[in-house]
Order: structure tokens, then sequence, then C-alpha cells
């Protein structure tokens, strides 16, 4: 199997991968639902949805986020903040953050380590690109990070789950991308989620 960049992302009918105000008690900020993702990342209560996930995060060797989406500290690092996911992250595999502010690697439990790179994206991207060897690397999010590498022209594939929610305001995925040429790969109804995956094309 080739080796790809992919990205993979939960987002409304109308686009938008997490709503205005977010904040540490509201992560997904306005989104419908509890703003922890209970509409947008209702996929996770699917047994089988699940599984497809993990397959899929086992298939990844390295993966990007923006700060944003690693956690709610803002500014220069005034506490030491691990992430969402509790002391065994689900990557299991090196992660690099986008920050403008230095910090130590961060390493948790099941192999994974927090990375944080302060020299922009195609620095992440090349550090990835080391870590991953022959194995896929995740632009994982959240939607303006993808946006950022959508625009650069280094994401191979589009993984998307349309889910039947619209949230009007937020932030939204190809704001500020140049036009895309994609192919579809695969379009698949779960219940009440569309999973639609594209290739982008040169």
């Amino acid at each position: 199997m080739t080796s790809m960049v992919t990205c993979d992302l939960s987002i409304s009918v109308d686009g938008y991968s997490a709503g205005l105000n977010q904040t540490e008690e509201r992560p997904f900020g306005d989104d419908g639902g509890d703003g922890w993702g209970s509409k947008l990342h209702s996929w996770m209560n699917d047994p089988e949805e699940s599984r497809l996930q993990a397959d899929w995060l086992a298939e990844t060797k390295a993966f990007i986020m923006g700060r944003n989406m690693f956690g709610p500290v803002r500014g220069e690092w005034d506490r030491l903040w691990k992430g969402w996911w509790g002391d065994n992250p689900p990557y299991h595999a090196p992660v690099f953050v986008l920050t403008r502010y230095p910090r130590d690697p961060q390493p948790m439990e099941g192999g994974t380590t927090f990375y944080f790179v302060t020299d922009g994206i195609k620095a992440a991207f090349e550090r990835a690109r080391e870590a991953a060897g022959d194995g896929n690397i995740s632009i994982h999010g959240g939607a303006t990070t993808i946006n950022q590498y959508l625009a650069a022209g280094l994401i191979d594939e589009l993984r998307l789950r349309i889910m039947p929610i619209t949230l009007g305001a937020g932030t939204r995925l190809f704001d500020g991308v140049p036009s895309l040429n994609l192919q579809q790969v695969e379009s698949r109804a779960a219940g009440p989620i569309t999973h639609l995956t594209y290739r982008v094309l040169p």
C-alpha cells in the first residue's frame, strides 16, 4: 500500500467542525449539543464506527494537529496541559502540535509523544514524514489546520463524516482554501452518517 497524507474529520452538513465560543468546558463550542461533540461525534457511540476509526488510526504512523485541537491553553505554556485524551491517547505514534510557543516533548502512555513545532506547517510535515517512514500521515485537525495543509497541496485524501446537523457558524472546512480538483473514492451511508472520501488530484 502506498503511503498517504490523509485527514479524517467530522463536520456538519454546512461544513463546520466546531461551533463558536469554544472553551475548556465546551471544546467544540456551540456545537448543537453538549459542547463536547455529542452530535458532531455521535458516531463514537457506534461500535462498528469506532472499530473502523481504530483501524484507520493503526495505519497512521504520525499525526499533525493544531494547538487548538491539542487543548485550550493560549499564549505561553503556563500549565502542563497533556491533551484531552487522558494518560493514554489513542494515537500510539508521534503527534506534532503546531504552536508559536516552545515546549519540551510530552511523552504519554501507549507510545504517543506530543512534539511542539514552532516553525510552521512545512517543518511539522517534514518531521512527520521522517517519523512515519513508509506509513501514513494524518493531518488530524482541526479544520483550520487541515485548511492550511490543503492550501499548501500537502493532503492526498480527504475522509469526511457528514453529520445530520447544521451549525451556521464556527470553524469551517475549506475556508481560505483555493479551488480543489477532487476524485470521489467512496460514498457510504452508515445510519444517519454519510461517509465521503475524496482523492485530492493535482
